[in-house]
């Protein structure tokens, strides 16, 4: 019997990486080294950057680069409220997205902070036997995520620009 690579699925809570990233380092998650890091573990059969649409020309040029690298890009339009607040998260397309995912592949990644996806992680892994990989900045990367996942890699120098 001939082991095949292990199947792999990623996740990419853009606003969350993009913003941990700055406020700690101050500087800008490097996703090709992160792809690269990913791809040496197995096959990667899907790979998606969720992330708000503001309609810059920065950001679109951002989103080409993701596409590039190999990331379907998923958008959803920047609201302004009226009380000045923003909306805008993707937490119920990623989990849609993942658990749509789980039964196909053998790893799931999720580049995330959030706890909300804690409950996510320990679904997929109860369910469809997937292991769990996050990767987050430490300091802002709830412990119940990191709890709820096989292999926590903390996002530092090596995975930054």
């Amino acid at each position: 019997m001939i082991d095949s690579a292990p199947k792999i699925a990623i996740f990419v809570d853009v606003q969350n990486i993009y913003y941990t990233s700055r406020h700690t380092f101050a500087r800008h998650f490097n996703y090709q080294k992160f792809w690269d890091e990913i791809a040496a573990q197995g096959e990667i059969v899907q790979a998606y950057a969720y992330a708000i649409d503001k309609g810059d020309s920065k950001q679109a040029q951002f989103q080409q680069i993701l596409r590039g690298i190999g990331f379907e890009v998923k958008l959803k339009p920047f609201i302004q409220r009226r009380d000045g607040s923003a909306k805008g998260d993707w937490d119920v397309g990623i989990t849609i997205d993942v658990l749509a995912a789980a039964p196909d592949v053998d790893i799931i990644v999720l580049a995330s902070g959030d706890g909300d996806f804690a409950l996510l992680l320990d679904a997929a892994r109860t369910k469809y036997q997937c292991q769990s990989q996050v990767y987050g900045v430490d300091k802002l990367t709830a412990a119940a995520l990191i709890d709820s996942c096989d292999l926590y890699r903390q996002i530092n120098a090596s995975l930054l620009l």
